[in-house]
């Protein structure tokens, strides 16, 4: 199976959900460290000035600021660049917002590898292990921009801190918007298998499709889980993932540490402990590159997926 480059970006969808939103309820109000171009939310603000507040390089003060609106009854979107949404606001994100559980969507644009020529300084590769840490929080990492669309409406319908990951650039186009099934704490079953368990979420999501293509080919049954909601998990497809394939490998676009395959490794040491092997990037600052040549050097492009598998489920044998 190939898929195709988007083509429109996570970004551009995301626009476009921002403005359908703002016509739908006016207490929709869109918050920007300087980066309203950035996260395309220009069409909302041309339609509607008086709901797109950019408060400039601070966000800390969006944070803030976003979190007064939630109190007030508004329903702020804080949108920017993925490490500065989770980093340099970190203590207003913790302590201000899902503190006080508050009604706030946090976007985390350029996540993971998807930075790509704008440098590590703008890479989101630990953004799920700091969110998913916070009481209250909703996290997301959808596979696209369609699948978005979807996260993004669910989590708009949510009442509570929500952060979603999306990408700078065109990423491979899996799903639909209008077939797209999305619920807050599930997974989406992609294929059926017994030999092992691969749970992908992100740009790994068409990665590990293409990769299940290759097992199959060299005789291995690969079940594929696609998980868009990293916290709440899913803990009941992770359990039984675990008895029914004895082996689960986890492929995302994030540090090694904290992010899906840490949480799926904790589901397993605490119910029906299995062999999980964790596929992200390994402890290290990446180079700047196009998105997909940075997955295939930090060992994540399909061949690499095949390759793991083998090997554990060679091992697991």
């Amino acid at each position: 199976m190939k898929f195709e480059l988007e083509k429109r970006t996570s970004r551009d969808i995301y626009g476009d959900l921002m403005l359908d939103l703002a016509r739908e309820d006016e207490k929709v109000v869109g918050v920007t460290g300087d980066s309203q171009m950035m996260m395309r939310m220009t069409k909302m603000a041309k339609e509607f000035p008086n709901r797109v507040f950019n408060v400039g390089i601070a966000e800390q003060n969006a944070m803030n600021m976003a979190a007064g609106m939630a109190a007030t009854g508004y329903k702020p979107f804080v949108a920017g660049f993925a490490p500065f949404m989770t980093m340099r606001a970190c203590e207003q994100l913790r302590t201000f917002i899902c503190y006080p559980n508050l009604n706030v969507n946090v976007i985390g644009g350029m996540g993971g590898l998807s930075a790509s020529t704008e440098g590590v300084t703008h890479m989101g590769l630990e953004d799920i292990g700091i969110t998913r840490s916070f009481p209250n929080m909703i996290v997301t990492a959808p596979a696209d921009g369609e699948s978005a669309y979807v996260i993004g409406r669910a989590l708009y319908e949510h009442v509570g801190p929500t952060y979603m990951k999306i990408f700078k650039g065109a990423v491979y186009k899996v799903f639909d918007r209008n077939t797209y099934k999305f619920e807050i704490g599930k997974a989406n079953l992609m294929r059926e298998g017994t030999d092992v368990t691969i749970i992908a979420n992100g740009p790994m999501v068409a990665l590990s499709l293409e990769a299940c293509d290759i097992l199959a080919g060299q005789g291995v049954n690969a079940r594929l889980l696609e998980m868009p909601c990293v916290k709440p998990i899913d803990r009941e497809a992770i359990i039984a993932a675990a008895k029914e394939t004895g082996l689960i490998v986890t492929a995302e676009d994030h540090q090694i540490y904290c992010g899906l395959g840490s949480a799926v490794t904790e589901v397993v040491c605490d119910e029906y402990p299995v062999r999980v092997v964790r596929m992200g990037v390994k402890d290290t600052f990446a180079e700047s590159g196009d998105h997909y040549e940075l997955l295939e050097k930090y060992g994540l492009g399909t061949d690499s997926i095949v390759k793991t598998v083998l090997d554990a489920v060679q091992n697991k044998k």
